[in-house]
């Protein structure tokens, strides 16, 4: 049996799933590390362009949203269920399109590891931060860059399938 496929030859949603557990447990693990050694606003030194920090987000992307009066925890997180929901019922139709399978997982686990934390604490930790020149770009976690990587290889499939037609 191939890997991604079932006995049937219909593609299988575990793998793809299984991609996703393991980017919630890397987020959330590497989290856990941050809230248990870093006080809020603790900022650390890793080379000269990065920072491993503790900020919390309480709004999206780059802090969208952040200083709301608090009904946005609860947008972002039925904002998290609705796209999980959605990816899935996407990877049970394109399992077997490896690349945009890949990329729907990434993503699928980076907004359920955001999703946690809301749930959680009612904010996103966030602790990577990288800096050049005096500007930091905004702070963000490994769920972040799971997503990140998810659109570009969104992005990358569209483009390769363009170009075969």
């Amino acid at each position: 049996m191939a890997w991604g496929k079932s006995s049937s030859g219909s593609s299988s949603l575990l793998p793809w799933l299984g991609i996703a557990l393991a980017v919630i447990l890397l987020d959330q693990f590497t989290k856990t590390l941050i809230l248990g050694y870093f006080q809020l606003g603790d900022s650390r030194t890793v080379t000269s362009f990065f920072n491993v920090v503790r900020v919390h987000n309480t709004g999206a992307a780059f802090s969208f949203l952040a200083g709301a009066s608090g009904w946005q925890r609860w947008f972002f997180v039925g904002l998290g269920v609705a796209a999980a929901v959605f990816i899935v019922w996407m990877l049970r139709g394109h399992g077997g399109q490896r690349l945009f399978a890949w990329a729907l997982s990434l993503i699928l686990g980076g907004a359920l590891g955001n999703v946690i934390d809301r749930l959680l604490h009612g904010y996103v930790v966030d602790f990577i931060q990288v800096h050049y020149a005096g500007r930091a770009f905004p702070s963000f976690n490994i769920a972040d860059s799971a997503i990140t990587i998810g659109a570009a290889l969104l992005i990358l499939d569209e483009l390769r399938r363009v170009r075969r037609s």
